[in-house]
C-alpha cells in the first residue's frame, strides 16, 4: 500500500478522531434518551446527569465543528483510488453508506443544537453557552428531538454497516481497503 492510495494523514486523524466522538455521544444520547431526564438523574444523580447533557452536546457541536473540516478536507484532497478497485455493488454500496454517513453526521448536532434551542435549554460546549439559533417553541422542539434520536438509530445502522464491510475487506477479502484509512503503516 502506498501513500497514495491512502487517505491524507489529516483525513485519517479526523476519521478515527469523529468516530470515537460519534460512539461516545451516541452511547450517551442512549442513556438519556432511554432513562429522559428523570430516569437519568434517579439513576446517576443530578450533577452525574446535568455532566450527562453537558457533554453530549459539548461533543455534537464538536463533531459538527469536525465533520465540517472532514468535509473541506474531502473536497480538497479527495479519495485514493481502490486498488484493485471495488466491484460494482461494493462500490455503490461504499459511496451510498459514506454519503448517508456525511449528511447524518451533520445533520444530527444541528437537530441536536435546534432541539435545544426550542426547548428552552442551553446549548453548551464545555461552560460556555452558545446562540439557541431559534426561539422556545415547545412543540417543534419535541418534533426536532424525535428527529435526532431517530437519526442517531439511522447513524447505528449505518455505522454497522461501515464497520462490517471494514471487517469484510480486512478479513475475508483481504484487499488492502483497511489501510486506506489505517493510522499505521
Amino acid at each position: 500500500m502506498t501513500e497514495t492510495n491512502r487517505y491524507a494523514l489529516v483525513q485519517r486523524l479526523l476519521h478515527w478522531l469523529i468516530a470515537l466522538l460519534v460512539l461516545l455521544v451516541l452511547g450517551v444520547g442512549m442513556i438519556l434518551g432511554f432513562l429522559g431526564f428523570d430516569g437519568t438523574k434517579k439513576t446517576f444523580g443530578g450533577e452525574v446527569t446535568d455532566a450527562l447533557y453537558t457533554y453530549h452536546k459539548t461533543f455534537g457541536v464538536m463533531i459538527l465543528a469536525l465533520m465540517l473540516l472532514r468535509l473541506g478536507s474531502r473536497l480538497v484532497l479527495g479519495a485514493p483510488p481502490y486498488r484493485p478497485p471495488l466491484e460494482g455493488f461494493e462500490r455503490v454500496a461504499s459511496h451510498t453508506v459514506h454519503d448517508l454517513l456525511y449528511v447524518a453526521l451533520l445533520a444530527m448536532p444541528i437537530l441536536g443544537w435546534l432541539a435545544t434551542a426550542a426547548g428552552g435549554y442551553p446549548v453548551q460546549f464545555f461552560g460556555w453557552t452558545l446562540p439557541g439559533l431559534i426561539g422556545k417553541d415547545k412543540g417543534l422542539s419535541e418534533t426536532l428531538y424525535s428527529l435526532h434520536g431517530l437519526l442517531g438509530w439511522v447513524i447505528l445502522g449505518l455505522i454497522v454497516l461501515h464497520i462490517g464491510a471494514a471487517m469484510w475487506h480486512w478479513l475475508v477479502k483481504r484487499d488492502g481497503v483497511m489501510a486506506r484509512m489505517s493510522l499505521l503503516r
